[in-house]
């Protein structure tokens, strides 16, 4: 045999071999933590568990998943002059990062929905730009309409290996039909079970947060705050980054608490609680991005020196590399000790610092709600509770992300009173609240 032909074996063999490597390397990632592994013997108490998941790096743009997307269009009266130019313009913009593999659709509302471009594959670009060109203000603002409607025209090449997703950009209030952060909720709650998810983008002072949020969460899809319609071009180019990057859908996770373990919540999310099991979902996972949950848990009473399984973690998706279903399963230890010493050197810094990050969050939420209410001094006393908490953390932690929130809280407590703020400053803190509790990457 000749020495090429020698070569050419031990190269085919050593591909071989590789094989299945480069197969797993397309593979999300599952991460189990405690915040304390190693907890104190004796007494009941609370522990933080975290699940992380990784999204693998994709090769090249050749391999990414393609994409079925609906921009649907606020034209209501209010979006007159620089808002529906800025608009346009971006919405053109980001459309160019598409190519002949992705479908397009959009559509604009005010008083009526009408499709400006019904569902298609991008071949042709400028019909769509010039469609897009010719859409102008005028009326009220039916919502629900237009996100339906960017869910009709989604299904006609809805296809569980793309990735499916309305773009809503709204200025004001929905006035016309379903108008309620819960109705909206519900609706992105049934889109989502269709494999679809909804990116929110409020633009200005005059939209509704909560139900922008609600609609984005229900779906989990994205949520941005646009005071200057001069920003919409960026927001788009972030939104469409995402879009292009997702690399696994469908993502049901299930937790079965054990040995007594009681689930407490799941903090930042929405999730069904049965006795011992929590079970949540994610519509997507991008490429190289961490999406995590954090649990809070009771757990009973051990002995020093013993060893407790609190759960187990199954997590079922659809990996649109492999075009397969996918699952990863694992579980999370404890042990026991008397020692206090060997309980906080056990501590892992990384899920308790995460654990904090979405307590503090939570702390947020409630303040906003209780400023709602009226109550200036009960929402400023508890970011400052959030921030004394933040804070001390930080010190243990040696964390400057966890210094960085403190901060911001304090910030938040001293600006409170302004009525004449509020306005923004609410739409400010329903953003950072979200995109804490999602880990939205913009």
């Amino acid at each position: 045999m000749s020495p090429l032909n020698i070569f050419k074996r031990i190269l085919a063999a050593g591909l071989l071999l590789c094989a299945p490597f480069l197969a797993q390397a397309q593979e999300v990632e599952l991460d189990l933590s405690l915040a304390t592994p190693v907890m104190a013997a004796d007494t009941t108490q609370k522990a933080y568990i975290k699940l992380s998941l990784d999204g693998f790096e994709l090769a090249g743009r050749s391999e990414r998943t393609p994409a079925n997307v609906a921009i649907v269009l606020d034209r209501s009266g209010s979006m007159g002059g620089d808002k529906i130019r800025h608009a346009r313009e971006a919405a053109i913009m980001a459309i160019q990062r598409l190519d002949e593999r992705d479908i397009l659709s959009v559509v604009a509302y005010d008083s009526q929905v009408d499709v400006v471009v019904p569902a298609t594959r991008l071949v042709d670009r400028e019909p769509v730009y010039r469609a897009i060109r010719r859409i102008h203000a005028r009326g009220n603002t039916a919502l629900f309409a237009g996100v339906s409607k960017g869910g009709q025209e989604l299904r006609k090449f809805i296809d569980r290996n793309r990735v499916n997703r309305v773009i809503l950009l709204s200025d004001g209030l929905a006035n016309v039909g379903p108008h309620s952060p819960s109705e909206l909720g519900r609706l992105g709650q049934s889109l989502a079970a269709e494999g679809i998810s909804v990116t929110t983008i409020g633009l200005g002072l005059g939209y509704n947060e909560d139900l922008m949020t609600q609609l984005a969460g229900m779906s989990d899809g994205n949520h941005a705050f646009v005071e200057n319609a001069s920003d919409l071009a960026r927001v788009f180019q972030y939104e469409f980054g995402d879009v292009l990057s997702v690399v696994a859908q469908d993502l049901v996770i299930e937790i079965r608490c054990l040995n007594g373990v009681r689930p407490l919540r799941l903090l930042g999310r929405e999730a069904e609680v049965v006795g011992d099991r929590v079970r949540t979902r994610l519509n997507q996972l991008y490429s190289e991005q961490e999406k995590y949950l954090v649990l809070e848990v009771e757990v009973p009473a051990q002995s020093a020196g013993t060893e407790l399984e609190l759960a187990q973690v199954q997590v079922d998706y659809a990996n649109l590399a492999t075009r397969r279903a996918s699952q990863l399963d694992g579980r999370v230890l404890a042990s026991f000790s008397a020692s206090e010493v060997e309980v906080q050197a056990a501590v892992d810094k990384p899920a308790l610092e995460s654990a904090v990050e979405q307590v503090a969050n939570e702390y947020s939420r409630e303040a906003v709600e209780r400023r709602d209410r009226g109550d200036v001094d009960g929402a400023r006393q508890l970011l400052e509770k959030s921030a004394a908490y933040l804070g001390s953390q930080a010190e243990a932690l040696a964390s400057p992300a966890l210094k960085a929130q403190e901060k911001e809280a304090l910030q938040d407590a001293d600006t409170l009173s302004s009525e004449e703020d509020w306005t923004r400053q609410r739409k400010e803190l329903r953003e950072k609240q979200y995109k804490r509790a999602t880990q939205q990457s913009y």
